[in-house]
């Protein structure tokens, strides 16, 4: 049996059994493995946005300021503007199919996810 939380320390990584903050796993970039990572999703929501339609990217494994940087360069390439919040990227329109084919290209495994 996998421990996942201790109260003393918080969540231990599953990998290496040690605290999230000491990880010693490594991912395919030899980064330090994040927990909750995998593949990033690209859905659409209007949700209380006055029925407009918004394309969110989450999952990404990235820090604040590469997100910041990424969302700019997403907006440039679909021609719209957006935002990058609490680790999402919305981009203002229908944009999956272009923001999926993008990520790919710089070698996430981003996936659509909704209808």
């Amino acid at each position: 049996m996998n421990i996942v939380y201790r109260s003393d320390v918080g969540r231990i990584c599953p990998g290496c059994q040690r605290p999230v903050a000491q990880c010693a796993c490594k991912d395919a970039r030899g980064k330090a493995a994040r927990p909750g990572t995998g593949a990033v999703r690209v859905s659409r929501t209007t949700q209380g946005r006055g029925g407009k339609v918004v394309s969110v990217i989450t999952g990404l494994p990235l820090g604040d300021a590469e997100l910041t940087a990424l969302a700019a360069e997403l907006k440039k390439r679909c021609g719209s503007g957006g935002t990058q919040r609490d680790g999402v990227i919305e981009i203002q329109g229908e944009h999956r199919d272009t923001l999926v084919a993008e990520l790919v290209k710089r070698g996430f495994a981003a996936r659509r996810a909704g209808g």
